[in-house]
């Protein structure tokens, strides 16, 4: 058994987004060349399926998109959201690798996973394409570990600065499921969701909202609620949601997060893992859009999963 793997695939560099797009491949790219450079074991994403997919969006929603990407052509799926003749190979790896990663966690192949894939994932919701987002990666891989590992307590967890609306509509009505969101508060980032009243429909939700200027001393203190309410659920499987633009050189935001707090509270959600569910975490890449941040930030990820 490995302790820790990762999960990729060079085909999603084939969603084209256009030159001025926020998501573009060099932010693949640069997660690539951080898991060369520190020679982690690779292995490659396979897609999802109609059946993988169905798990946890509309059977409408996929056949709109199905109806789009037939087309094979460059198009809008809403105002942030853009596809290409590469975009629907490049989405199912990156929802297939989400579950590919499950599996080998719940095989006992692996104790740690990381999935390096693109487009991102935690803003699609059950019925829509959203933020750069097509398919709910980490939302369709708990249901996978509900649904077909058998498992009776899985948690969502995601530090990215945007709120994941798209993982907490998945999983809104899933008492199995727990969902962890830190994020910049709502009145002063998109998508504008993300309260502390939003809860769920189990009370399966809990948003860590933080204010714009804020930075180490403000997460800690979040996440420290955040991660007592996670050892309280007492999770079998850990899934994250790896987002990188709290951090301070990102302009897309006004966190001021630096690699060290990315470091602090990957190593937080392992010890976590440790005592709940034998550490086995799978970590879905998301967003970051400077390139120091993103390399700083899935750098000091990396090494504390790996350690």
């Amino acid at each position: 058994m490995s302790s820790f793997v990762t999960i990729t695939h060079e085909d999603c560099l084939g969603h084209d987004t256009g030159p001025h797009h926020r998501e573009r491949p060099w932010r693949l790219e640069t997660v690539r060349g951080l898991i060369d450079e520190m020679e982690l074991p690779v292995i490659e994403a396979r897609e999802a399926s109609d059946e993988d997919l169905l798990l946890g969006h509309d059977p409408a929603y996929l056949e709109a998109l199905e109806e789009v990407f037939a087309r094979e052509e460059h198009a809008d799926l809403d105002s942030d959201t853009h596809v290409s003749p590469g975009s629907r190979r490049a989405s199912r790896l990156g929802a297939g690798g989400a579950l590919q990663a499950v599996n080998l966690v719940l095989s006992g192949e692996a104790k740690r996973v990381f999935v390096a894939t693109r487009p991102p994932g935690h803003h699609a919701t059950r019925t829509r394409a959203m933020g750069f987002c097509i398919y709910g990666n980490t939302g369709l891989a708990a249901l996978h570990a509900l649904e077909r590992h058998g498992l009776s307590r899985v948690a969502v967890l995601d530090f990215d600065v945007h709120h994941g609306n798209g993982t907490q509509d998945i999983l809104w009505d899933e008492p199995r499921s727990l969902f962890i969101s830190s994020h910049q508060e709502p009145k002063s980032l998109w998508p504008g969701t993300g309260a502390r009243s939003e809860t769920g429909a189990h009370d399966n939700v809990l948003n860590l909202p933080l204010a714009s200027g804020s930075g180490a001393s403000e997460m800690k203190v979040a996440w420290e609620d955040g991660l007592a309410r996670l050892e309280a659920f007492k999770p079998e499987l850990i899934i994250v949601s790896a987002g990188f633009d709290a951090h301070r050189e990102d302009d897309i935001s006004g966190l001021l997060w630096t690699a060290g707090d990315y470091w602090w509270l990957t190593n937080a959600i392992r010890g976590v893992a440790r005592r709940c569910c034998e550490g086995r975490i799978v970590s879905c890449l998301e967003g970051g859009y400077n390139p120091t941040a993103l390399a700083e930030g899935a750098a000091a990820h990396l090494e504390a999963l790996a350690r």
